[in-house]
């Protein structure tokens, strides 16, 4: 499944596997430790705090501030066609950090640090594989969800 981020996961287990088919549904969601309440995004098979292996996952509105934004012009091998590119780290309004790619609605000379945004879960329609990936767009953005998450 994590071969859907375009990357292959040579680890032929691993309890959060379910964050991949949840995001390719649409759904972004963070982990919760059932003994403590320790909330992580990205997901976490164990608690960082209480290092119990016991946590469900928790779906996440995607919400959030900018945290950092940097735009690159020298691409690393396999994304020279796509340079100029922004990147932009995204603090969670649930908790936890990622990174993602300005979206449509978001263009990189309006990102200012502490703006508030919404991070959409993508697939690239176009791929002959899937491919899961993020953006960054304004406040209220909405896209497309599976019916109810069915795993984890």
């Amino acid at each position: 499944m994590f071969s859907w981020f375009g990357k292959v996961s040579f680890v032929s287990y691993t309890k959060v596997s379910d964050f991949a088919v949840h995001l390719k549904d649409g759904r972004m969601m963070g982990s919760v430790c059932k003994d403590c309440g320790y909330t992580t995004f990205p997901p976490r098979a164990d608690c960082p705090q209480g290092l119990s292996g016991n946590f469900e996952f928790k779906e996440y509105s995607g919400k959030g501030k900018v945290f950092t934004h940097t735009t690159i012009s020298a691409a690393p091998t396999g994304f020279e066609d796509v340079a100029p590119y922004t990147i932009v780290v995204v603090e969670l309004d649930e908790g936890g950090r990622l990174m993602a790619w300005a979206g449509d609605t978001v263009p990189a000379k309006e990102l200012k640090i502490g703006i508030p945004v919404q991070v959409v879960p993508r697939i690239f329609e176009d791929s002959p594989e899937i491919k899961l990936y993020y953006t960054v767009e304004k406040p209220g953005a909405t896209w497309k969800k599976a019916p109810a998450p069915h795993l984890g």
